[in-house]
């Protein structure tokens, strides 16, 4: 009898234990310069330091630092990277 108590116990604690939560998929990265565009909200024929200057003040919003998150963050980086890129070839 006490095998099944024992059983009962070992049950009732696997039953309640907290399970590790899955993984959020990765942030969608931009994948051509008119979606880079639209996260940075800029006109098509920005220059390179009006992208510059479009990353630093959206940064400052979304930075987790400053109650933003890190996957927001990735995106604004990977469109300035993006757009840095095709404009210096």
């Amino acid at each position: 009898m006490k095998w099944l108590l024992a059983l009962l116990v070992i049950w009732l604690v696997w039953r309640y234990l907290p399970r590790p939560k899955k993984a959020a998929p990765p942030p969608r990265l931009p994948q051509d310069e008119a979606e880079a565009l639209a996260i940075l909200d800029l006109p098509p024929q920005a220059d390179a330091e009006a992208i510059r200057q479009a990353h630093r003040r959206l940064v400052a919003q979304v930075h987790p630092d400053r109650g933003g998150s890190a996957d927001l963050t990735r995106r604004v980086n990977a469109a300035r990277d993006l757009l840095l890129d095709r404009r210096h070839g």
